[in-house]
């Protein structure tokens, strides 16, 4: 599994860990990550899975990345401080690795929220801050409200079918030393659908995998973490996924390839 730095802190992540919206409360996949050297695993209070994804990791936390999100209808300054002692008992952890705020709520000031989140992390219930489905303005909003605590990470959807974010996000995180997180980098299991619509990017993909004898999953999790600042969470709740999944770091596509999948695919 190749590694990427997490923002300017000097950790590092492997660039495919695992997301557990819809977990379903087996362990398999959870330790089956961990075995593949993707210890990264992404959970949110809002999905209801940090009791089973604690249980999973019971007897191995310190080798497990643990990041969970704060709700938005949690932003007041004491909301965020009891939510994140609930998602440290639900996790059965003493530390949240990467603390996130889910989606932006503009109706709690960003400075009351974030200040919320830098207490945590001076308390050492928090290691790192980080946000998710936050544009160019509310994440800088974010990183100057945190002040001397760095922000690492911004989780926001993209993949070879939603390339919106290549416009104007990934450049800034790029620039800040921001980690771009990738969920849905699968289309939630409908790759079949997306290329449906798609028939000319279709032909392409099954022409790449046939060069690189690899799985159409596979081509399209190379191809979202190709760039330096991208890692991605696929979800699954299938052992073999997770096979699949690990299995397309560790080598990359051609300059060529990846170009005829962005070109193909557009925006």
């Amino acid at each position: 599994m190749d590694m990427k730095p997490l923002g300017p802190t000097g950790v590092m992540l492997p660039e495919i860990g695992l997301g557990t919206w819809r977990h379903n409360g087996s362990p398999e996949v959870i330790r089956r990550a961990l075995e593949l050297g993707a210890p990264f695993i992404d959970t949110a209070e809002s999905y209801k899975t940090e009791t089973g994804v604690g249980n999973a990791i019971r007897g191995n936390r310190d080798k497990y990345f643990m990041a969970t999100k704060v709700s938005p209808e949690h932003f007041k300054h004491k909301d965020v401080l009891k939510a994140a002692d609930a998602s440290l008992k639900k996790l059965g952890i003493d530390q949240i690795d990467l603390y996130q705020l889910h989606w932006p709520n503009p109706r709690v000031p960003i400075a009351e929220t974030m200040g919320a989140m830098a207490e945590l992390v001076q308390a050492g219930k928090v290691r790192l801050v980080g946000v998710s489905n936050f544009s160019v303005e509310q994440t800088e909003a974010a990183r100057q409200a945190l002040g001397s605590v760095p922000l690492v990470s911004n989780q926001v959807l993209y993949s070879l079918f939603d390339r919106e974010i290549e416009q104007e996000l990934i450049p800034y995180c790029a620039a800040h030393q921001i980690t771009v997180i990738a969920y849905s980098p699968l289309a939630q299991g409908k790759i079949d659908h997306e290329l449906g619509k798609r028939p000319k990017l279709a032909t392409v993909l099954d022409a790449v995998c046939a060069e690189t004898e690899k799985t159409r999953a596979q081509v399209l999790l190379n191809w979202c973490v190709r760039h330096p600042s991208v890692v991605t969470i696929p979800q699954t709740n299938k052992v073999e996924r997770v096979d699949e999944n690990c299995a397309a770091s560790g080598w990359r596509l051609t300059q060529e390839q990846y170009d005829a999948l962005s070109e193909t695919a557009g925006f």
